[in-house]
C-alpha cells in the first residue's frame, strides 16, 4: 500500500501544477511566513469603458511594445505643461484594501466593471540573494497585475489566492503596484452570469509581500496515512535554482519527532513517521501540533491537526467513529462591516454563533471563503465543507470554463490542504443533469481525488419527486453514484407547499451512502411577527424548521445538515421592498446580528441530536 501511495504522489508531482517549480506557483502558509502588509488605502480610478486598458481601436495597451502614456498601468505623470495625461492616481480618491468597493462607496453599490487600484511603497530586502513575491488573498473577478509599469500576469477567479514573483522589478524606493480589477459577470465564467449572492468587486482579501531565500520551501502536505493512523506521511517541496540533494528537517517537538530528508532533482522529499502517541483532532479536542520545516536557509512552521475522515455504508467516520455533522451554511459576508468578510474578527463572530447554536460543522458556500475562517475553524474544532464556485448553469462544453473551474479547485486545495477541519471538497451546487455536466463534474472529482486523497467528495445536488406520487422524493442524479457523501438541497414548505407538507413527504434513497441535507430553509424578516402560516414572519420560519427537522429525522442515512443560512446576506435577486431590500432573508440571524426564533429551534434540535 505504501508503494502505491508513493507512486500516486510521484504521478501527482509530475502531472499537476500544485507541485510545480514555476516561481509563480502558489505559496503555501502565508500566515506563518514573514510578510510585509500592503493593506490600507489604495488610490483608485473607476473605468467602465476600460479606457486605461484599450486604445481607441480597442487594442490592449499591455500588448504593445511601447505602451501609450494613457495606459493607466504606466502611472505616467506630465513632464511639461503641454503634456496631455488624462488620469492621476495620486489625486484620486482611495479605497481600503482588503475590502469590496460596493459597500465603501455609495456610487459603487451596484457597479460591475473595471476599477484600477494603485499603491506606492518602498522596500529593502533582508538579503540581496532573496526573492520577493506579491501575494493576493483574492480579488473579484479578473485581475491584471502590474509593478512599476511592467505586467506581472493575470488571475481569473474571485475567491482564491494568487502570487507573482517580483524580485526582478522591485526597487528600494518609489515602487508602485497597479491592479486592474474587473468584476463583470461573464457567461463563460465560474460562476456564470446568474447567481444568488452579491457580486462584490475589488481586492477583497489581504495583499502582502513575501520574502524568501533563493531556494525556498514552496509547498508541503502533511497528514495521516489513509490506511494506518499511527503513521504521519507527507512531502515537502523546495522551489528555486538549487533543489537537488538539499537537506530538509521535519520536526514535531511535542511528539519528539525529528526527521532528516533529502530532496530529489525536482526539489521534492517524501516521508513517513510512525508514532503511537498522536492525539487525534476532533471537534471535542481540536488538537494541533507545531510542525516545523527547516533548511539551511529557512524555517517555516505550521499548526497541523491529524485525523482521518472516511465513510462506511451510511456513516461518516471521524477517526473511525460515526459523527453527526450539526451545521449551517454561510456566505462570506461580514456581520461587522456588512460587506465582504475578510478579517479574523469576522470569523470569530460568525463561528461563535455556530458554536452557540450547538454546531460542529459549517458549509462555506458557494465558493472558497477567506483563510481566516478556515484557520479559525481548525483551531475551534468546527468541521468545514469547502466549495468550488460551479453554480447552477455553467458552460459545460467550454474547455476554457472547465480549465477555470479546475484551476480554482486546485488553488482552494493548495491553500487549505493542511487544515484538519476541512473534511469535504464540494464540486458544485444545484447543477442541472446533462451528459456534458456529468462529464465536467466527474473530471473535477478525479482531479480532486488525485490531488488530495485524504478528504471526502460531495456536491449539493437536487431532489426530485416521483411522477406517480409527489410526496415520494428521490435523488435521481448520476453524480449520486460518484460522490462519497450524498448531499442535496430541498425547500419543501418554501418553494413548494407549506411547512405542513413536510408531514406527508417520504424519502426513498437507493444509494448506500451517508446523507447530508446541504440546504433547507425559509425567509423571515427579523422582528416581523404574525401567524405561523404567514410568509416572512419569524413564526413561519420557525414552523418550517420544526416540521422540516421532524421530516428529516425519518431519513435513515441522515449524517448531517447545513440549513440555509446562518445570516441574512445581500442578493440582487431579492428586491421585495420593506422585507428583502436586496437581502436573502433565510438567515437565522439578521444582518444586524439579531437572532430569529428559528435559531433557537435549531439549537434545541442540535443539543438533543445524537
Amino acid at each position: 500500500m505504501k508503494n502505491i501511495l508513493l507512486g500516486l504522489l510521484t504521478v501527482l508531482a509530475c502531472s499537476t501544477n500544485l507541485w510545480s517549480q514555476d516561481t509563480d506557483a502558489l505559496l503555501i502558509n502565508t500566515h506563518n511566513r514573514k510578510t510585509t502588509s500592503l493593506n490600507g488605502a489604495w488610490h483608485y480610478i473607476v473605468d467602465p469603458y476600460e479606457n486605461g486598458y484599450y486604445n481607441y481601436r480597442y487594442e490592449p495597451f499591455d500588448q504593445q511594445e511601447q505602451p501609450s502614456a494613457n495606459a493607466y498601468f504606466t502611472n505616467t505623470k506630465p513632464k511639461s505643461p503641454s503634456d496631455l495625461i488624462e488620469y492621476n492616481f495620486d489625486e484620486a480618491d482611495t479605497l481600503q484594501v482588503p475590502g469590496d468597493w460596493n459597500t465603501q462607496k455609495e456610487k459603487l453599490y451596484y457597479y460591475e466593471g473595471t476599477i484600477w487600484y494603485k499603491k506606492s511603497f518602498d522596500y529593502s530586502k533582508v538579503s540581496d540573494k532573496n526573492r520577493v513575491f506579491l501575494y493576493v488573498g483574492a480579488a473579484n473577478y479578473k485581475t491584471e497585475a502590474y509593478l512599476n509599469g511592467k505586467k506581472l500576469g493575470t488571475h481569473i477567479g474571485g475567491f482564491t489566492p494568487f502570487n507573482f514573483e517580483v524580485t526582478h522589478l522591485l526597487k528600494e524606493k518609489d515602487n508602485f503596484i497597479i491592479f486592474k480589477v474587473d468584476n463583470k459577470r461573464t457567461k463563460e465564467g465560474v460562476p456564470t452570469l446568474n447567481t444568488d449572492w452579491w457580486n462584490y468587486g475589488g481586492i477583497t482579501r489581504d495583499v502582502k509581500l513575501i520574502e524568501t531565500p533563493s531556494t525556498y520551501i514552496g509547498d508541503y502536505f502533511v497528514h495521516l496515512d489513509t490506511e494506518d493512523n499511527t503513521i504521519i506521511t507527507g512531502e515537502v517541496n523546495l522551489r528555486g535554482g538549487e533543489n537537488l540533494a538539499r537537506e530538509i528537517s521535519v520536526e514535531i517537538p511535542e511528539l519528539r519527532i525529528k526527521k532528516k530528508l533529502t530532496t530529489d532533482v525536482s526539489g521534492r522529499a517524501v516521508f513517513e513517521i510512525k508514532s503511537r502517541k498522536i492525539e487525534y483532532w476532533s471537534p471535542e479536542n481540536p488538537k494541533r501540533y507545531n510542525v516545523s520545516f527547516t533548511t539551511n536557509d529557512e524555517e517555516l512552521q505550521d499548526q497541523i491537526g491529524f485525523r482521518i475522515i472516511t465513510t462506511q455504508d451510511d456513516d461518516i467516520l471521524l477517526n473511525g467513529e460515526p459523527i453527526l455533522l450539526k451545521g449551517i451554511s454561510l456566505h462570506e459576508e461580514s456581520p461587522i462591516t456588512k460587506g465582504r468578510a475578510n478579517s479574523k474578527e469576522d470569523a470569530e463572530k460568525v463561528l461563535g454563533w455556530v458554536k452557540e447554536m450547538g454546531g460542529n460543522y459549517v458549509r462555506l458556500s458557494h465558493y472558497p471563503h477567506n483563510e481566516h475562517i478556515v484557520r479559525l475553524a481548525d483551531e475551534m474544532g468546527i468541521l468545514v465543507w469547502e466549495e468550488n464556485p460551479v453554480y447552477w448553469t455553467i458552460q459545460w462544453n467550454n474547455p476554457d470554463t472547465y480549465a477555470n473551474a479546475k484551476n480554482q479547485l486546485l488553488e482552494m486545495i493548495q491553500r487549505d490542504k493542511n487544515r484538519a477541519a476541512v473534511i469535504i471538497w464540494s464540486m458544485a451546487n444545484e447543477t442541472p443533469v446533462s451528459d456534458a455536466r456529468n462529464t465536467f463534474l466527474t473530471k473535477l472529482i478525479k482531479t480532486a481525488r488525485k490531488t488530495d486523497p485524504t478528504r471526502l467528495i460531495s456536491a449539493a445536488l437536487e431532489q426530485s419527486s416521483d411522477p406517480n406520487n409527489p410526496n415520494i422524493k428521490h435523488i435521481d442524479d448520476p453524480m449520486a453514484d460518484v460522490v462519497d457523501v450524498l448531499s442535496f438541497n430541498q425547500y419543501l414548505g418554501w418553494y413548494g407547499g407549506t411547512p405542513k407538507s413536510c408531514r406527508n413527504a417520504q424519502w426513498e434513497i437507493s444509494q448506500n451512502k451517508p446523507v447530508i441535507i446541504s440546504e433547507f430553509g425559509a425567509g423571515a424578516k427579523q422582528g416581523v411577527h404574525g401567524d405561523k402560516n404567514e410568509r416572512w414572519t419569524e413564526e413561519y420560519q420557525e414552523y418550517l424548521y420544526i416540521e422540516t427537522l421532524a421530516m428529516l429525522q425519518k431519513i435513515d442515512q441522515l449524517s448531517g445538515m447545513s440549513p440555509w443560512i446562518l445570516i441574512d446576506f445581500r442578493s440582487p435577486r431579492r428586491p421585495l421592498p420593506h422585507i428583502q431590500d436586496d437581502y436573502n432573508r433565510k438567515g437565522l440571524i439578521s444582518e444586524d446580528g439579531k437572532k430569529k426564533k428559528a435559531f433557537w429551534v435549531l439549537k434545541e434540535f442540535y443539543d438533543a441530536w445524537e
